[in-house]
């Protein structure tokens, strides 16, 4: 029988703790993410919608349910998924840090570590039975800001070991796996391409994408587990082989009814809420008007325009639309040595209302006073 297995980290537990006696920018920001609803586990939100379809489809029967951390130890996140010591995911402009061992988590295939220490699924294992699990939940990621992104997203994982004398898993069983949930979530009518693609943790890897209004979109990866990987989890790869994958759900949940923008997700707005059903074609509420700023400021060379985007967020809040590098240029007889000129465009534009220049005049003030504050720019009036 299927397993619901809930992982508790009292070191978890602790650095939430530390969280809510900080009163920094950056602890401040981890806390709001950290509490904002998993729209995974929200009855009504599409994206737990889609879960359900995943967990229900019969080529994933008997799979285990578990829920880890959201706060994990880095090595378990990078070191243990064969993440090369210098790859983007790893550095402070691209992960949010907790401390300097612990981080957000930035997937739930960190889910993997958690499954193999259960002493149930061990038990499984060593009588020679398959095991497969999915994870499901919220993932942090620092990210550019516009109508398809957000820093906070939803991911959902599953994956299948198998003992080699039983399976020889390979890109066939990939093929099916893929079909299968596209089947399940875009309909049996749906078009796809399954192409090569390229992984961190999984080799061979495929990659699937779906039409839409004749333009394809990618949509959802998979790959066979490398044996470099299980090695590292204590799984013998010359005995057990296996299959995983790991989309965005919210990529899925947009494809599906056509989704202009990822904020619509999070609505409260009935009117909206109303239409967001998995394969319903989402019609404009009303699309209200947008206000568009410029800023130019000349900074030091090791600016990082992630860590900008969020401060852009703490400030905007969901009023932020789009942030558009127009254009980031070097002179240093004009700016000094090691400077460089930068000018972005926000989006501003409310899903529920309209905007007024005085409001948005207010909150773009704002943002020019911490890019002089935090960021040591010069801001530039020409």
């Amino acid at each position: 029988m299927p397993e619901n297995i809930v992982i508790r980290s009292d070191e978890e537990r602790r650095l939430r703790e530390i969280l809510e006696t900080k009163s920094d920018p950056e602890s401040e920001r981890l806390r709001r993410f950290l509490n904002m609803p998993d729209l995974s586990r929200t009855p009504g939100s599409p994206i737990n919608e889609i879960v359900k379809r995943f967990i229900n489809i019969p080529d994933f029967k008997g799979f285990d349910i578990i829920e880890v951390p959201e706060i994990v130890p880095a090595d378990i996140s990078f070191d243990l998924f064969d993440f090369p010591a210098d790859h983007p995911a790893r550095s402070k402009s691209d992960t949010y840090y907790v401390d300097d061992k612990h981080i957000l988590r930035t997937h739930t295939t960190v889910m993997w570590y958690y499954y193999l220490q259960n002493p149930g699924v061990q038990k499984r294992m060593t009588s020679g039975k398959p095991v497969g699990c999915f994870s499901f939940g919220k993932v942090y990621r620092k990210d550019e800001i516009d109508r398809s992104h957000m820093n906070v997203f939803h991911q959902i994982d599953g994956w299948y070991l198998v003992p080699k004398d039983k399976k020889i898993i390979g890109t066939e069983d990939l093929e099916v796996a893929l079909r299968a949930i596209a089947k399940e979530v875009f309909g049996s009518g749906a078009k796809l391409k399954i192409f090569p693609d390229t992984f961190p943790y999984t080799d061979p890897s495929l990659q699937m994408e779906v039409e839409r209004n004749g333009t394809w979109l990618e949509v959802l990866g998979s790959g066979v587990v490398k044996s470099s990987v299980l090695e590292k989890f204590g799984v013998d790869s010359s005995k057990w082989n296996g299959w995983a994958f790991g989309p965005g759900i919210e990529r899925l949940a947009m494809v599906s009814m056509e989704l202009p923008d990822i904020r619509l997700l999070w609505s409260e707005d009935e009117r909206v809420k109303r239409q967001l059903k998995l394969g319903n074609k989402y019609k404009e509420v009303s699309k209200f008007p947008s206000i568009v700023r410029d800023i130019s400021f000349v900074v030091d060379k090791n600016f990082v325009p992630n860590d900008y985007f969020d401060v852009i967020r703490d400030i905007g809040e969901d009023l932020i639309e789009q942030v558009e590098l127009l254009d980031k240029y070097e002179n240093s007889d004009k700016f000094g040595g090691g400077k460089l000129s930068y000018t972005f465009r926000i989006t501003y534009r409310s899903l529920e209302r309209t905007l007024t220049n005085e409001e948005i005049n207010k909150i773009h003030s704002k943002i020019e006073e911490k890019t002089k504050a935090d960021f040591k720019g010069k801001i530039r009036l020409e």
